[in-house]
């Protein structure tokens, strides 16, 4: 066996985990009461949205599709994580590896495009409410959310394969994550396949679904102005939380496709790595509570989960 295979099998070491001493176990207590959270406002949000026969409609349904998304995703972070805060070595094998980006990646993805039939759907609830049941149907709407779930993972299963056929000279992230482009970095390949392949990704899956977004909620904004306060008040009071979340998330994905292209960006190490993480912690928190607190019919029924006597 050559040097290059014997590198080509090594594993990935996380270099940011190196020398944390006893601070690590802060940021274990922190880190598993951060994913308890997750867990337990988004399981609130998907129970509330299954139990209540009312709220069996197409946007509470993609409410708890993103909760879904989300706890889909932290799982592919958290549990890893954890457990290198706790252990001695931090490698992980390239297979493993493969597998945590391309969960983490996936959850990116779908989280634009589920947050693109939000904006869908409620501008079909607003410009044609007399058909919006005969717009929006079931079949329809699963029709979008399997296109959804599909599209990202073929795009992302095709990125992963081309990265398995590099040749690795190099394995030591600055990440505390497999992050893919940070993988493709350390190839002695040549890598323009890969980049002109995660530009298209990126184009795909983020800045596509972001325009029809914007395009979206500008035309909702549009029919607004011609209609009356209380017609306002109510389109207002359904969108403002989508718009809320779409924000956040985007800022948290734009931090990170920054840090790992940018190569010329220097920032301290914890201001990296929260820039980094973002999007998989501030998210998941943020949007079951924008949901819970906007929307009365969902905040009802989550309380009566809690506190069922009330």
């Amino acid at each position: 066996m050559n040097l290059l295979d014997m590198e080509n099998k090594t594993d990935f070491y996380f270099m940011l985990f190196e020398n944390l001493g006893s601070i690590r176990y802060v940021f274990f207590t922190l880190g598993i009461f951060m994913y308890f959270v997750i867990i337990l406002l988004n399981v609130l949000i998907i129970l509330a949205v299954f139990l209540e026969r009312s709220l069996h409609q197409p946007m509470y349904v993609l409410i708890s599709c993103l909760s879904l998304n989300a706890l889909f995703g932290t799982a592919g972070f958290f549990p890893r994580v954890l457990m290198d805060l706790l252990s001695d070595t931090h490698s992980i094998s390239r297979e493993v590896c493969f597998i945590q980006s391309f969960t983490i990646f996936t959850y990116a993805a779908n989280e634009f495009s589920i947050l693109m039939i939000m904006a869908f759907d409620r501008f079909a609830a607003i410009s044609k409410p007399l058909h919006y049941h005969n717009i929006i149907t079931p079949r329809f709407l699963g029709f979008l959310l399997l296109l959804n779930l599909t599209f990202p993972m073929i795009l992302l299963g095709i990125a992963g394969l081309l990265t398995t056929k590099l040749t690795m000279c190099g394995n030591k992230l600055f990440k505390v994550y497999c992050h893919s482009f940070e993988m493709v970095k350390l190839s002695c390949d040549s890598v323009i396949i890969n980049n002109i392949y995660g530009l298209f990704i990126v184009v795909t899956t983020a800045i596509i679904p972001l325009v029809l977004i914007l395009f979206t909620y500008v035309k909702i904004l549009i029919i607004c102005q011609r209609n009356t306060s209380q017609f306002k008040s109510k389109a207002f009071q359904t969108c403002v939380p989508h718009i809320v979340v779409l924000l956040n998330f985007t800022i948290a994905v734009v931090s990170d496709v920054t840090l790992s292209r940018a190569a010329n960006v220097q920032l301290p190490v914890g201001l990296s790595i929260f820039l980094s993480l973002e999007f998989l912690i501030i998210p998941p928190i943020l949007n079951p509570l924008v949901y819970a607190y906007n929307l009365p019919d969902i905040r009802k029924k989550i309380i009566s989960l809690i506190n069922p006597c009330r």
